[in-house]
């Protein structure tokens, strides 16, 4: 009896772990490298995957995920926290089920919340725990803010193009996670490339200057093809992955979010939405 008590234990505590939200952090150390693009279509990629994905647009005053979505958006994360608005009234519904949360317009606002409100929103963000994946959109280049989305997720993703300017940015990023310990390994995204050996030599490029210089590993995400069809799905505001689905673009952005998906049963443990929450309150408090 006690033998079975004890195995119901355990297949319990497994159960608790195979579900988790895993947070992904996808930054870039320029601004322009397409990364809110690359965010946008790999979250209706792993959607149409059949996950359950929230994107998070953490750029503060500068956040295009909605533009990119085509939407007008009305709250932020702090409508919830202040003014106790309820989660579903302020995410947005995208396409194929998806969800969009805007941060608003500055961490700032994060000093006024009270314990009380703290322990609401961290309430309210339960319901998000059946989601597979979370996708925080940073704004580009190096500050406090970026950095604290990095330390509080399972994974980064640095966004980088063929440019000098973006590896050279990118590095300098990637430098910075390295100095402060934030992450052991980086993802990378080789955007915007001519020729598919062209992302391939960029990213070794990338790869022996951090494994020169910096104690990182790195990981080569995938490399997606410069597309008109994309610059085309921009002016009409709707994802290329839905106005162009057979575009090189999409089948780019669809072999990246294959590797996160299967990466992640391999290891499907993650953060979770509260947990992320608290960790940003401990780092803005």
């Amino acid at each position: 009896m006690l033998d079975q008590a004890k195995k119901l234990r355990e297949m319990a505590s497994t159960r608790g772990l195979i579900k988790k939200t895993k947070i992904i952090t996808i930054t870039s150390g320029k601004g322009g490298v397409g990364k809110s693009n690359i965010v946008v279509n790999l979250g209706i990629a792993l959607q149409k995957m059949g996950n359950k994905v929230m994107i998070f647009d953490a750029d503060i005053g500068m956040g295009n995920d909605d533009i990119l979505l085509g939407f007008l958006p009305k709250y932020n994360v702090f409508d919830i926290m202040l003014k106790d608005m309820a989660l579903q009234d302020v995410l947005m519904e995208c396409p194929f089920g998806m969800k969009l949360l805007l941060a608003g317009p500055g961490t700032s606002k994060i000093e006024k919340v009270t314990e009380e409100q703290k322990d609401k929103f961290l309430n309210k963000l339960k319901a998000l725990e059946d989601l597979d994946f979370i996708l925080i959109d940073t704004g580009a280049g190096i500050n406090r803010t970026v950095l604290a989305l990095i330390a509080s997720s399972d994974e980064v993703v640095v966004v980088t193009t063929p440019e000098p300017t973006s590896l050279t940015d990118a590095y300098g990023l990637v430098k910075a996670i390295n100095h402060f310990k934030l992450k052991t390994e980086t993802s990378v995204i080789i955007n915007k490339v001519l020729e598919y050996k062209e992302g391939e030599v960029t990213y070794n490029k990338f790869k022996n200057a951090v494994n020169s210089f910096l104690k990182m590993k790195t990981k080569h995400l995938g490399t997606i093809f410069e597309d008109k069809d994309v610059i085309r799905a921009v002016k009409s505001q709707e994802p290329f992955a839905i106005s162009y689905p057979n575009s090189i673009a999409t089948k780019d952005i669809f072999l990246i979010a294959e590797y996160i998906n299967d990466s992640t049963k391999e290891a499907p443990k993650g953060t979770g939405a509260e947990e992320l929450a608290k960790k940003i309150f401990n780092i803005f408090s």
